[in-house]
């Protein structure tokens, strides 16, 4: 498949959180085009199956690379964590997931050698933090946690008030007396919590924000592959496979006015 410079970067999502990462790549690569998949009918990923979730995953990869696109990024941790592999065997482009680039920052910040993970039950169940982790520093302690609820929450726009203070305590507070000096915040979501987690783990505790580092990834590996733009303001497109009004409202609370319209295409 040839690939241009000018093609879009495509980016798929079980629904909102991805914006995120999304937010991070506009912010850091303002030139480039990109293409966003919300999978807002079959939200959410994180409490399906493996098989599901990948089913799903392969599924949106086709319809982005349909689009032209000259890299994938997949936002989901879930899907990540599940079918990472499956998924870039399914297409021509690059793939890029948001565990190792997060897994990378956690081993580069840790000064104790003890790191926590966070995301869903889909995520936190299938190892892939861990197994990332390990592969990068054997030596590592490593402390997972589900947090269930932190997504309905940052969706709800509840990321400072006293729910979401009980919320992190609640999940939050073997974590801490755990002694890691690190947390990757293993959920597209969670960042919009950061606030509240970072107040309840203090100042010690480095929070790792896979957005971030996603970014940083997907620069490289066009640099890499010598697909970057490097002149032009990018545009931004947003598909979803349920109505677009409440993706276009709460997304406004992840990605800013950037999020003005959706295109529904069917599932």
């Amino acid at each position: 498949m040839n690939r241009s410079a000018a093609a879009a970067i495509g980016i798929f999502d079980s629904g909102i959180g991805g914006l995120t990462v999304a937010q991070e790549i506009a912010k850091f690569l303002p030139a480039e085009d990109l293409i966003y998949l919300g999978d807002t009918a079959r939200y959410p990923y994180g409490s399906k199956s493996a098989e599901t979730v990948r089913r799903y995953s392969i599924e949106n990869a086709a319809f982005l690379v349909e689009k032209g696109i000259k890299l994938l990024i997949v936002a989901c941790n879930s899907a990540a964590a599940t079918g990472l592999d499956a998924i870039a065997a399914s297409v021509p482009v690059p793939v890029i997931g948001v565990i190792e680039p997060g897994a990378r920052a956690a081993v580069a910040h840790t000064r104790n050698r003890k790191v926590g993970v966070i995301g869903t039950e889909a995520t936190i169940a299938s190892g892939a933090y861990t197994r990332a982790l390990r592969l990068l520093a054997p030596d590592l302690e490593i402390y997972t946690r589900a947090c269930s609820l932190f997504v309905p929450l940052a969706e709800e726009g509840w990321t400072d008030n006293e729910v979401a203070t009980a919320a992190v305590a609640l999940y939050l507070t073997s974590l801490r007396r755990s002694g890691i000096d690190t947390l990757v915040l293993g959920c597209t979501h969670y960042p919009l919590l950061s606030g509240a987690i970072g107040a309840f783990m203090g100042e010690s505790v480095t929070l790792v924000d896979s957005a971030r580092t996603t970014a940083d990834a997907v620069a490289a590996t066009l640099a890499q592959e010598g697909l970057a733009r490097t002149a032009g303001e990018g545009t931004v497109s947003f598909f979803v496979t349920d109505v677009p009004d409440r993706f276009v409202k709460v997304g406004a609370r992840f990605m800013g006015a950037k999020v003005e319209s959706a295109v529904r295409i069917e599932r």
